[in-house]
């Protein structure tokens, strides 16, 4: 979704016309639990036409699928089924946290005041992010970047 009705909040390529007022019931149209429910919340900024047509190559398309056919079948190995269709205690069962991955965990949870449901889809997320890159554990850094696409939207300020 948009963060605002216009489109703009946050853009440097037009100015938001928005109040906060409108920004701020736009964006209560979503609830909590329904966003609970949405494994990643990305905020992908405009970019100039220049920006998307000088930008680098990217990886290439098969060799994202490879990473992630072997991702799956990492999870499948493990666990007989996906991250995602982990439930309950087969994510903490699974997840298998570095000590200091699992603080961050707790405290990220905390500070973001997430339910119980945000917080286990967060882990699923790092788990994911763990097998995409490899890892047998879960680190700090696959916590840190499934907190980041867990980010709230921003309010107009």
């Amino acid at each position: 979704m948009n963060p605002c009705p216009c489109g703009y909040l946050g853009s440097t390529l037009k100015a938001c016309r928005c109040t906060p007022d409108q920004v701020s019931r736009y964006q209560g149209k979503l609830s909590g639990p329904l966003l609970d429910r949405i494994d990643l919340h990305i905020e992908v900024p405009a970019v100039s036409a220049e920006q998307l047509l000088n930008a680098p190559m990217g990886e290439s398309t098969e060799a994202i699928r490879e990473r992630a056919v072997h991702a799956r079948a990492l999870a499948l190995a493990r666990q007989g089924r996906t991250n995602h269709a982990l439930q309950g205690a087969e994510i903490d069962r699974h997840a298998s946290l570095a000590p200091d991955a699992l603080k961050f965990m707790h405290t990220a949870a905390a500070k973001l005041g997430w339910s119980a449901r945000s917080t286990h889809r967060a882990l699923k997320v790092a788990r994911t992010i763990a097998d995409l890159a490899g890892s047998e554990r879960v680190e700090v850094a696959h916590v840190a970047e499934a907190v980041q696409y867990r980010r709230a939207l921003k309010a107009a300020g």
